[in-house]
């Protein structure tokens, strides 16, 4: 005889769950078991991965969840194990499950409502109640009334549906409850049965299970107040353990098969569920389709020749036969619905994304914004005749209006019918390795030592297995494995006890969150098909399941994407277009700009692509230095090569010779010239790819899309076929079979690289976009791209350098100008936007730009504390804002405003409070409060420069106002041997006349402040440092590795001055000063090592006395290797100089020179330096 557990926790139970779905089915069935029943934790997360993988191996699923019922916060909730019996029961499930986490979290944990469980509610659902529901305390306890009213409000939701859980798992309480159930279940005539109240596969795993607790508790394993709640025994015990566990009471295992027999339901998978769209009376949604298509592609058509009108219909008909045959216009109408109402509403809407951009319906319907005709864009790429899946739209808006549009779907098809979908955040590598550490309680140095060794590349998910080499990955790509952490792990033991937890727990799902772009539009309410979940309680809901899942069931989903560039490209057009309006000038239309814009294309040519979409980066702007982009073709095509793929392989060094001529232009044969001329030769997109199939080989395009899907999976048996299939219908065609063989491997070769060009074509146009911007209205442009960046002070950072090197000039922030963004302020100014600084909200900028709109510029301090009020204002805010220097203009200084915060507010609260007391007693008789408090500003000395810069830099992020090195820089260029700006020029000229070859560095000696540093690893895993340094007027990055690293570590902190003595050079890869080292020095130590000698030039009235004052303050600073003192002196008679005897030689030190220059009789304290004076 045989047993089904029908309690089970999988890793979807976020709290407590090591049991992987697939290891839960795979051994239930070979542990003897027709079915297995998965009871997560309050939801269904696996609902679709546990169907497949039961089906899979063979036995039945069933349905279920172990829930919390709440009654109130007096009572502790109760738990019930529930299973679906049968599709209604299921259905009931789901919606449960949906109002739980969406009305019913108490203490953030989903809890069904008692009241909800209604005997409507709880049809086709069959209950197991146990130790910790309300019965099960009753019975523990002795309590009968308890027991009696739990039974009552139990066995009538549960009428022949209420089983008593039985378990022995060695926990609290277990005992007592068996005794109790087994008495009431032979007088009520209920019936038992046996669980295990399963947490992970086999005993050995608890500790691990006990790890994932403690994680996510935030405790230690060790901690004596942790609860414990669980026991070793809750593993997937086979049926004839739990037999023998359960041998006095053989019922309560049969009672487990007998309900596995009640549980049937069925999930439809596979069949696409869409949402019907609401068409005039009387039409079909195919109908209404062509209608709305037609309409679309005569307007789109005003700005195409006429001659190539009817191509342009006939490819429309084609399409729009394919689509109906295929039952998608609905999807096409939803997506043109919302896409058309986010246009009305000025919401900007992206020019597509994906492969959807290959299709003119598409565009007729205002759904893509790119001729797909213009640029060879296939629409069997997008949706293939002969391969049904639901298309997908990939939809880009604007960051500030994706909400609105989706709140109009929401609106459109009814809130309980649209909302967005989950994703389920994993355990991964590092995360895993940081948690075990800390809840094994090993110090945090030691844990971090270990984490920083496994590798990390952006898009590479590497497991603790590859880091370790264990895998055919690790070996296939070395930089999954890490040699420094194999070696660690080998010889030590506290190593391997985390790193092999780590492994137990890696790729657990840990959290839930939402989709960043998917949202589901359903023909009927959501819980038909799926159960949701909410973050909080009546927060915006999604589904539980993943966006795979979802799909599964037959749900279509839609991407509404947020794209930032969008958003930078609306708030330039606004600005730019109110001060044409201003000066009586049309509006720009940004679709409408010309494609072959010199000024643009001059822009690109420099690389001054820096806020330019999809051209920013460094090794972008590497890629379009060689290439030159000379029309839109070449942006497209630089957005589809700059990939590793087509980097590694040699296809981007052939097309940019044969662009310029230096190689040979070859087709592969003369019928594909016209397909392949715009790459020179070389294929760079996927639709060549279908294309070449076409015109060689008699494909279809639909066949021809087939083959590149096959040619990118690269199974051997499929491409031997397609293979055959390629030569037959060359030959048909008279195409010589050696020489199609030789074009089928070269195309199979270089469709691996191939990239969708429909989707490079769409990015190509932002890209466009944004280069015209900054080349015709710059300050405009980046004003809105300091905008969009404002929360990221590093960002904010770059572009401030990027405006700088742009000469456009950055007016510091002031309440008597700024608003909350940054704004332009003609054609060469930005207006420092208030909301970067740090610490201002945008509630208080508002109200600071309201109450000048409305009354007019601040007078001073007192004025602007006391208009702006003290409800609004703070201490901080204030801080914040006098450092930024954004008071400037309201007292005589910084330091003074400072100061007179504290004055100030209490004026602001005095005012708030006599006004608050006036419209109080405004019918009492009372004369009128005073409106100001007047309180002076007292003067106080001004901060530092240097002080004054770093409170400047702290609220900020960056030097505006001047630099430190400002102070220095008349010595410095005594022995510097140029700027960083000018030495940067210098190299590039250097490396541009090599043509890309080996550059020597040039010696120098360059100084600069260190402004940010990035660590990285070589291929061997050795660290490296990367200092940028910053002199005020350029950049260099300078390279620290090995023993440098620690031995240098004091001279390169942040914003410490450093002199460097080495070579520079110019790298091509990241456009930039690359600084090599010799030596590094302080001011001190550079002084030493260029100045000839200290000297000290006194006043003709400096007696012995005063002599005797300056060589005391010189004592400190003797140093035997030091710099020989020069003393000036003068009288009437003369000048004079005289060298003091070598043990007076000194550091020369600023602070030595600081205390020499406080003396009344010492005029002048400074370094000399030969042949350009101190």
């Amino acid at each position: 005889m045989s047993f089904v557990h029908l309690h089970v926790h999988s890793e979807y139970s976020l709290i407590d769950g090591t049991l992987r779905v697939k290891d839960a089915v795979k051994h239930a069935k070979e542990r003897g078991m027709p079915a297995i029943a998965l009871t997560d934790q309050g939801n269904l997360f696996a609902m679709v991965k546990f169907y497949k993988a039961a089906l899979g191996a063979g036995i039945k699923p069933i349905f279920g969840a172990d829930c919390f019922v709440y009654e109130n916060a007096q009572t502790p909730p109760s738990r019930v194990v529930l299973l679906a019996q049968n599709d209604t029961g299921f259905l009931h499930l789901t919606e449960l499950l949906s109002q739980a986490y969406c009305e019913g979290q108490h203490d953030d944990r989903p809890c069904l409502n008692r009241d909800w469980l209604t005997p409507e509610k709880t049809d086709g659902l069959i209950a197991l109640i146990g130790v910790d529901s309300d019965l099960g305390r009753g019975l523990v306890h002795g309590l009968d009334h308890v027991v009696d009213e739990a039974l009552a409000f139990w066995t009538v939701r549960f009428p022949d549906r209420l089983y008593l859980e039985l378990t022995r798992t060695n926990r609290v309480n277990e005992g007592a409850f068996i005794e109790s159930a087994v008495d009431l279940a032979i007088a009520k005539d209920l019936p038992v049965v046996a669980s295990n109240d399963v947490r992970f596969l086999d005993q050995s795993d608890f500790e691990a299970h006990e790890v994932r607790v403690c994680i996510n508790q935030g405790r230690t394993l060790e901690d004596p107040r942790r609860p414990r709640d669980y026991s070793d025994r809750q593993y997937l015990r086979t049926a004839n353990e739990m037999r023998e566990l359960f041998a006095d009471l053989p019922e309560a295992i049969d009672n487990s098969l007998a309900i596995a027999e009640r549980c049937n339901v069925t999930l439809k998978l596979g069949e696409n569920f869409l949402p019907n769209f609401p068409t005039p009376a009387g039409q079909t949604e195919s109908d209404y389709l062509r209608e709305l298509s037609a309409q679309g592609l005569e307007e789109r058509l005003k700005r195409v020749p006429a001659e190539d009108h009817q191509t342009y219909r006939e490819r429309l008909e084609r399409e729009l036969d394919v689509i109906i045959q295929m039952g998608f216009p609905g999807y096409f109408l939803i997506v043109a619905d919302f896409i058309q109402w986010a246009k009305r509403q000025d919401i900007p809407v992206g020019p597509g994304r994906g492969s959807g951009a290959g299709s003119i319906v598409a565009w007729a319907l205002l759904i893509t914004d790119i001729d797909p005709m213009a640029y060879d864009l296939l629409f069997e790429r997008f949706l293939n005749p002969e391969r049904v899946s639901m298309p997908d739209f990939d939809i880009d808006f604007c960051m500030e209006g994706r909400d609105r549009v989706i709140d109009y779907v929401a609106e459109r098809y009814g809130r309980d019918a649209v909302s967005q979908i989950a994703t389920h955040g994993t355990m991964a590598a590092k995360a895993v390795v940081r948690d075990v550490g800390r809840v094994l309680g090993y110090p945090y140095g030691f844990v971090d030592r270990i984490a920083k060794l496994i590798p990390f590349k952006p898009g590479m998910d590497v497991s603790l297995d590859d880091a370790l080499g264990r895998t055919e990955k690790s070996q296939k790509e070395p930089e999954r494995y890490s040699a420094d952490l194999k070696e660690f792990y080998d010889r030590d033991e506290e190593v391997q006890a985390i790193v092999d937890m780590g492994r137990a727990l890696q790729g657990l799902p840990r959290s839930v969150g939402k989709h960043a772009g998917g949202v589901l539009i359903a023909p009927s309410k959501l819980t038909d098909f799926t159960p949701m979940f909410c973050e909080a309680n009546h927060a915006s809901p999604a589904s539980q399941l993943d966006k795979d899942d979802v799909e599964a069931v037959g749900l279509v989903k839609f991407d509404f994407l947020g794209l930032r560039n969008l958003t930078i490209i609306d708030w330039a057009l606004k600005a730019i277009n109110a001060t044409r309006e201003k000066a009586g000038e049309e509006p720009i239309d940004i679709s409408a700009i010309p494609m072959d814009d010199p000024k643009s294309f001059e822009l690109l040519k420099r690389c001054e692509t820096t806020a330019v979409f999809q051209l920013e980066s460094k090794g972008m702007k590497g890629l379009i230095k060689k290439l030159q982009p000379d029309n839109f073709e070449e942006i497209i095509a630089l957005v589809a090569l700059f990939r590793p793929g087509p980097l590694d392989s040699g296809m981007v060094d052939d097309f940019i010779l044969r662009k310029k001529g230096e190689q040979q232009v070859e087709y592969l044969h003369p019928w594909l010239e016209e397909v392949l001329k715009p790459t020179y030769g070389v294929i760079v997109y996927q639709e060549q790819v279908m294309q070449i199939a076409q015109i060689l080989a008699g494909y279809t395009l639909g066949g021809a899309d087939l083959l590149r899907r096959a040619m990118g999976k690269k199974k051997p048996e499929e491409m031997a076929k397609q293979r055959q299939i390629f030569l037959d219908g060359a030959k048909e065609k008279g195409v010589d079979v050696d020489e199609a063989g030789y074009i089928f491997d070269l195309v199979e070769k270089f469709a691996g690289y191939g990239f969708n060009k429909s989707h490079s074509a769409a990015y190509a146009l932002v890209a466009y976009q944004t280069a015209w911007l900054k080349a015709h209205y710059p300050a405009y442009f980046m004003a809105a791209v300091l905008s969009a960046d404002m929360d990221n002070t590093d960002k904010v950072v770059g572009l401030i350098e990027e405006c700088r090197r742009m000469e456009l000039e950055v007016v510091p922030p002031s309440v008597q100008r700024c608003a909350y963004r940054f704004t332009a302020g003609g054609e060469r100014e930005i207006v420092y936007g208030l909301g970067a600084i740090r610490g201002v909200g945008e509630g208080v900028i508002q109200r600071i730009v309201e109450e000048r709109a409305e009354n007019g510029p601040f007078a001073d301090m007192n004025d602007f504390c006391q208009r702006v009020g003290a409800g609004t204002l703070n201490k901080r805010v204030l801080e914040a804002m006098v450092c930024a220097g954004a008071l400037d203009e309201l007292g005589p200084s910084r330091a003074a405003l400072h100061a007179h915060i504290p004055e100030a507010m209490k004026a602001a609260s005095q005012v708030a409070t006599a006004a608050e007391a006036g419209m109080s007693d405004l019918f009492g008789g009372m004369d009128e409060p005073e409106t100001a408090v007047a309180s002076p500003i007292k003067p106080v000395p001004e901060w530092s420069d240097d002080e004054r810069l770093r409170l400047e830099k702290n609220m900020l992020g960056l030097y505006l106002t001047g630099h430190p090195i400002n102070q220095y820089l008349d010595e410095l260029t005594r022995f510097i041997t140029g700027r960083l700006d000018v030495l940067t020029d210098k190299a590039e000229s250097a490396a541009a006349a090599a043509g890309g070859g080996f550059v020597k560095g040039t010696p120098a000696v360059v100084a600069g402040l260190c402004v940010a540093e990035r660590t990285m690893r070589t291929q061997s895993g050795d660290k490296q440092l990367f200092i940028t340094l910053d002199d005020g007027r350029g950049r260099g990055e300078m390279r620290l590795v090995g023993d440098d690293i620690e031995v240098l570590a004091d001279r390169v902190g942040r914003d410490q001055l450093v002199i460097v003595e080495g070579d520079v050079s110019f790298d091509s890869f990241n456009g930039n000063l690359r600084i090599r080292h010799k030596r590094l020095y302080t001011l001190g130590e550079a002084r030493a090592r260029f100045a000839q000698c200290v000297t000290i030039a006194l006043t003709p009235d400096c007696g012995i006395e005063a002599t005797e004052r300056m060589l005391d303050i010189v004592e400190p600073f003797r140093e035997a290797e030091g710099l020989p003192v020069i003393v000036e002196v003068q009288s009437e008679l003369g000048r004079g100089a005289f060298r003091l005897a070598d043990e007076w030689r000194v550091a020369p030190e600023a602070t030595l020179m600081e205390r020499l220059e406080e003396l009344d009789t010492v005029t002048r304290a400074a370094a000399y330096y030969p042949g350009r004076g101190s």
